[in-house]
């Protein structure tokens, strides 16, 4: 296991996709996602993602720190708070939020991921 990791954006994605019909709202964006590092749990990830306009439903159940780096999107929670995001901001979405994501221009975020696996019963 390698200890140390450098973070870069470049080469092909490593997934691209759409998003299922019932979590779209407008539009059918292409998805692309680079991904960065992940632990051996697969709880804690890095990596960068990129998504083409459009506007689905989000349900979190993990915890998400991101910066964009390019685009504009426009994040809006249950009760109807929007929030315009561009490049350079930096936020978290924390687990159990719920609204939707809007990318008005094509959006790059790199994200910090932790999702602990869930115990079974």
């Amino acid at each position: 296991m390698t200890l140390f990791n450098l973070i870069e954006h470049s080469g092909r994605p490593t997934q691209q996709y759409y998003l299922p019909a019932e979590k779209r709202i407008s539009g059918n964006p292409l998805q692309s996602l680079w991904l960065n590092y992940q632990d051996l749990s697969r709880a804690f990830s890095i990596g960068h993602w990129h998504s083409e306009v459009g506007k689905w439903s989000v349900q979190y159940t993990e915890e998400e720190y991101c910066q964009l780096l390019s685009g504009i999107s426009v994040v809006t929670d249950e009760q109807g708070h929007s929030t315009r995001l561009q490049a350079g901001d930096v936020f978290v979405l924390s687990k159990g939020f719920s609204g939707t994501w809007e990318v008005v221009e094509p959006t790059l975020k790199r994200f910090v991921m932790y999702e602990p696996a869930t115990a079974s019963v």
